[in-house]
């Protein structure tokens, strides 16, 4: 059976079970460990986001692997599993927002910077991955593979630097400033 065929057959299968499988197995550990530590949800959410993020940007470097050795039924599992964490991500940031409010820089020094410039080009770039991730996956599920390859040349790059400095802003705001501003 080729490649092809293979994630097709799987896919008719159970077509959801790997994306579960890989959250549970990856993020949900992680995130229960963040939740036990007793801290409001408030304080909590932001380790959970930089969990889904780097849980997000692991399943995008697997999946590109898999799509360099010709794995489409493994690249498959893996963009979808992206997807899902990414989506988890969103709704626990929208909630984190909505439970405290922004959160400032509290160093005033050359990091800060950094900071802004990271979280810059971070958030111009997140407001575009929703729309991008989804018409890519929606152009390989029609099986349009041309076009699919022609948008995630920019999908992938774009959605990994994403979720890459979305644990960068959470280690920059939550762990290197408050050393920082001391």
């Amino acid at each position: 059976m080729n490649p092809a065929e293979e994630g097709d057959a799987f896919w008719g299968r159970r077509p959801f079970a790997w994306v579960g499988f890989g959250i549970l197995v990856v993020a949900i550990p992680l995130i229960g460990f963040a939740v036990e530590s007793g801290r409001p949800l408030g304080e909590v959410l932001p380790t959970v986001n930089a969990i889904l993020n780097g849980t997000s940007a692991c399943f995008l470097f697997v999946g590109y692997r898999a799509i360099r050795a010709r794995n489409i039924a493994l690249h498959w599992r893996c963009m979808l599993s992206a997807t899902a964490a990414s989506a988890l991500f969103l709704a626990s940031y929208l909630v984190r927002f909505a439970l405290t409010g922004v959160h400032r820089y509290p160093a005033d020094d050359w990091t800060k910077s950094v900071y802004v410039a990271i979280l810059g080009t971070h958030t111009a770039l997140a407001a575009t991955v929703p729309f991008l991730a989804g018409i890519t996956l929606f152009l390989a599920a029609k099986k349009r593979f041309h076009r699919h390859r022609r948008i995630a040349r920019w999908t992938f790059p774009i959605w990994m630097y994403v979720s890459v400095t979305g644990v960068v802003v959470y280690l920059m705001l939550y762990h290197l400033a408050p050393l920082r501003a001391r």
